[in-house]
């Protein structure tokens, strides 16, 4: 079918080169993503060309044009690499120069550290609450469909201890690794020193009449809900990354832009991705706000964290200059983590959608989304006394099924939104992404902590044995 063949360059947009066919005929394209800031869905099985083909372009374009940038790399450092560098090459186009950060719990040498439930980013008792909801949810992540009288208390208990250590000195020791070691402590002290705030009393209420009404099992079973899941995060590679404050996560401070890429690991997603979860969701509150630099997020592999409520940040982040870029392999994947109804919200929040070779239910609903137009169709009739060619119309998908399902590596189909001043026709594509070959050279991410390996492991064993002291 036709496609845009003019390449419509805004000062916030991405343009992307395409191939495509149409009547016997290989054209140029261009897909033009008018309006990143409506939020742009990425699909593709493993191997479609997901990082190549889009994420590249999107992170080339978008530290061209200065914006500054949140990278959730899945498979670290591959895109962490490419922000690096693309932003040593386009550092002059920055009227403040961004600070480029990482967090990288395999190596942290190449990490900065950032306590994300610094106490400054905590302003309301509802902040805790939060913050335990999207930690347990994350370390149980069938609780996001139904919840259990188990998994409640588990919340509860956290949200109390994050709000204690929050009043605690001015919260001096309010970090995510201090969080875990008093949730090891006897929950019988913690719960006499927890009885002495005031502020408290609401969101103990309940353990404390199980403790006095003898409900021992009872209780038991329910600290042990929150002890359990958290214990597999004592790591003192861990406990280093969450207990410093080298940058703050406000990343589109026009005073003080960052770059911030974060680091999972598929060896160990489930202890990375609820960490990564926790910054995730911090930052998006910081950034969602007027006046701020126009900001991209990028969400490679999205359901590999869970982040509460982000189709709520699509709806209102389009207005305050927040370009959302959400990954997937396929709409199901997205089903099976963020539960039926929030991941249908999702995907029909979204703007603009990219979507290799993906299969099933995926492949027909985008097929519907393009929509069917009439096609000729003819039919031969042969006899002794004549032929007969008979010409007829019929209403045919646009782009069926099975050739979505059966796009090569690289070939993205979709559609994309536009703006009132400045219309895209048509809005839907299928081709073939050419791009020139990435560069032979690239600069490695910078280190960290400069200092002998020795030196490291000592630094490192030393700040988890402190915090288990205080």
């Amino acid at each position: 079918f036709q496609q845009c063949t003019k390449r419509i360059r805004t000062k916030d947009s991405i343009n992307i080169p395409t191939k495509f066919q149409y009547l016997h005929r290989i054209r140029k394209g261009w897909i033009n993503v008018i309006n990143p800031f409506r939020a742009t869905m990425v699909l593709g099985t493993p191997g479609s060309g997901k990082s190549f083909s889009v994420y590249g372009p999107f992170i080339e374009q978008m530290i061209a044009k200065g914006y500054t940038m949140f990278v959730y790399d899945y498979k670290f450092p591959d895109l962490t690499e490419s922000v690096y560098n693309e932003l040593c090459r386009n550092i002059k186009r920055y009227k403040v120069k961004p600070e480029f950060c990482v967090i990288n719990f395999n190596d942290p040498t190449t990490s900065y550290r950032c306590n994300p439930i610094n106490p400054m980013y905590i302003t309301d008792p509802a902040d805790t609450t939060e913050i335990a909801e999207l930690v347990m949810l994350n370390v149980n992540k069938a609780a996001i469909e139904k919840e259990d009288f188990f998994t409640l208390s588990a919340k509860v208990y956290l949200d109390a201890l994050i709000w204690f250590l929050k009043l605690y000195r001015n919260g001096k020791y309010c970090t995510f690794p201090h969080v875990i070691e008093l949730m090891a402590q006897d929950y019988k002290i913690v719960f006499k020193i927890l009885a002495k705030y005031p502020e408290l009393h609401a969101k103990i209420k309940p353990f404390a009449n199980a403790l006095e009404g003898g409900a021992q099992d009872q209780l038991q079973g329910q600290i042990a809900s929150a002890q359990i899941p958290l214990n597999k995060f004592v790591s003192p590679s861990l406990y280093w990354v969450l207990s410093g404050d080298d940058f703050t996560l406000d990343i589109n401070d026009p005073k003080h832009p960052k770059i911030l890429c974060v680091g999972n690991d598929p060896d160990r997603q489930a202890i990375y991705g609820t960490t990564l979860a926790l910054f995730t969701s911090r930052m998006f509150k910081l950034i969602n706000h007027k006046g701020k630099q126009k900001c991209g997020v990028l969400l490679d592999e999205l359901p590999t964290i869970y982040l509460k409520g982000i189709d709520n940040l699509i709806a209102t982040a389009r207005s305050n200059k927040v370009a959302i870029v959400l990954g997937a392999q396929d709409k199901s994947q997205l089903k099976r983590d963020y539960g039926e109804k929030e991941s249908e919200v999702i995907f029909n929040t979204v703007g603009n959608v990219f979507a290799g070779a993906v299969k099933g239910s995926t492949a027909e609903t985008l097929s519907k989304s393009f929509g069917k137009e009439e096609r000729e169709t003819r039919s031969y009739q042969e006899s002794d006394i004549s032929d007969h060619v008979t010409y007829s119309y019929q209403l045919k998908d646009v782009l069926p099924a099975h050739k979505i399902e059966s796009l090569s590596q690289g070939t993205f189909c979709g559609y994309v939104a536009d703006t009132f001043k400045q219309k895209v026709n048509p809005k839907i594509f299928c081709g073939e992404v050419i791009l020139p070959p990435p560069a032979e050279h690239n600069e490695d991410i910078p280190k960290i902590l400069n200092l002998p390996e020795d030196k490291i492991e000592e630094e490192i064993t030393n700040n988890y044995l402190r915090i288990k002291r205080e």
